[in-house]
């Protein structure tokens, strides 16, 4: 029986540090949702959903980080195990759509391995939308994902 070996690589991902005192802060269109994200038809043809949250941040914003600036302005996501499921929607230009990939969980209240995940390492791009599905605490969290490559 030959030897079987398994070697586990993490890439980290060097994250750039920004002058915020500097550098002009980009206009972040977030949309929130209950329990579920958008569909993607919600941002075609021109058109976004109706419940726009807009945030002016940078590229180094982590998800805790904007996950605080969610729970600020809604009171109702303050509660500890409410979940944040963040995925970032974009435009296709090949065949003229949108899509929608996700990006990373939070919870209010736990620390998590997404936690510090910035927009520059979820590969945001200034014109992207941010759609966030938030699971209150009486409600199962979203399915645990398989972690995908940045």
């Amino acid at each position: 029986m030959a030897n079987v070996e398994s070697m586990i690589v993490e890439e980290k991902t060097q994250v750039k540090q920004i002058d915020r005192e500097k550098t002009c802060p980009l206009l972040l269109r977030v949309f929130c949702s209950t329990g579920r994200h958008h569909s993607v038809s919600e941002y075609m043809f021109g058109n976004v959903p109706t419940n726009e949250l807009q945030i002016y941040t940078w590229q180094d914003a982590t998800l805790h980080e904007l996950t605080s600036l969610v729970r600020d302005v809604n009171p109702d996501t303050r509660k500890k195990g409410t979940y944040f499921d963040f995925a970032v929607v974009y435009p296709n230009y090949r065949n003229n759509h949108f899509q929608m990939r996700e990006i990373g969980v939070t919870c209010t209240g736990q620390k998590g391995i997404d936690d510090n995940k910035t927009l520059a390492q979820a590969k945001f791009s200034i014109g992207d939308f941010l759609d966030i599905s938030i699971t209150p605490p009486n409600r199962l969290p979203p399915p645990a994902r398989r972690q995908r490559p940045y």
